[in-house]
């Protein structure tokens, strides 16, 4: 039998994806990417993977990426991955367009305990209104919201839980004190996308078939 694929999108929700999508380049440009303060997930594995062995991020970020969202197609649905589409592309472009000014906050690069925090608000929302929205930005929030509806478990949970093992893993490589703020910063980030995206949301990802 044929299956038959619909997308259900609205105006309201496509620009909620993209105003995330915004605010998540704008927090990893201006903060992430000076303070050396990272997150978990699919960054911190590929970062282990090339420390480790070898591989390019380029190369193990693409196949990560990909298994991520293709596991949240078949759990989530194809409105689910048009909405990915948006907030991701969204975030490539913002994020090129930042590049080509200078950071604003450069004097983070050696404060990394507010770069955490500030860090984790940045991505916290701007993840949090993408993954409301009904989309992911990144292979991590498509992983997480997969696990989310298959394990019944809260979002937030299933972001601290692998962040955790990517961070723990990561300590073979990185000092102690730089996975402290690491893990700082993935807590309150992970924390902020469950409490925006159960405030006062209905869902809008609908598996279909």
């Amino acid at each position: 039998m044929s299956r038959k694929f619909k997308l259900d999108l609205n105006l309201k929700s496509c620009l909620l994806a993209l105003l995330g999508s915004a605010i998540l380049a704008f927090g990893l440009y201006n903060v992430h990417s000076i303070s050396n303060v990272t997150e978990g997930g699919v960054l911190g594995l590929t970062l282990l993977l090339h420390h480790w062995f070898g591989v390019s991020p380029s190369a193990s970020g693409a196949v990560l990426n990909i298994l991520c969202y293709l596991l949240g197609l078949r759990t989530l649905g194809t409105t689910f991955l048009a909405y990915s589409v948006l907030s991701g592309g969204g975030f490539s472009l913002f994020y090129a367009i930042f590049e080509q000014f200078d950071p604003i906050w450069s004097q983070m690069a050696d404060q990394p305990l507010l770069a955490a925090f500030v860090g984790a608000a940045f991505v916290g929302v701007g993840a949090g209104l993408s993954v409301r929205a009904g989309g992911a930005p990144s292979g991590d929030d498509a992983l997480a919201m997969s696990l989310s509806r298959l394990l019944r478990q809260p979002i937030e949970r299933i972001y601290l839980i692998s962040d955790l093992v990517v961070l723990a893993m990561s300590a073979s490589y990185i000092p102690l004190p730089r996975l402290a703020y690491s893990l700082l910063t993935v807590i309150l980030s992970g924390q902020l996308i469950g409490l925006i995206q159960r405030m006062g949301r209905k869902n809008p990802v609908k598996t279909t078939c």
